[in-house]
């Protein structure tokens, strides 16, 4: 940072993070079915969850940020796996 008007702040960057991550995962998923997705979602946050690097909090992150994009029976079975989720340990 060579001066204020330079700096980017932390949100900016971990927007890009997670823009960049999105992007990542949206180009691995092409093509495949929503059962797919779904298990390999599953499969990685399990894993995740299990190792102890995913905690509740960030569950709940996912969450809030994907439930608005769902219906009303997805987002109930969304809810489903986050809880059977945090029973992990």
């Amino acid at each position: 940072m060579q001066d204020f008007n330079s700096y980017e702040g932390g949100d900016k960057r971990e927007k890009q993070e997670t823009d960049d991550m999105t992007m990542k995962i949206a180009q691995a998923f092409r093509g495949k079915g929503e059962a797919d997705i779904l298990r390999a979602i599953y499969a990685e946050a399990e894993r995740s969850r299990r190792a102890g690097t995913l905690t509740d909090a960030e569950l709940d992150n996912f969450y809030a940020a994907v439930s608005p994009m769902l219906d009303a029976a997805k987002r109930k079975k969304l809810k489903q796996i986050v809880e059977k989720l945090k029973k992990m340990k």
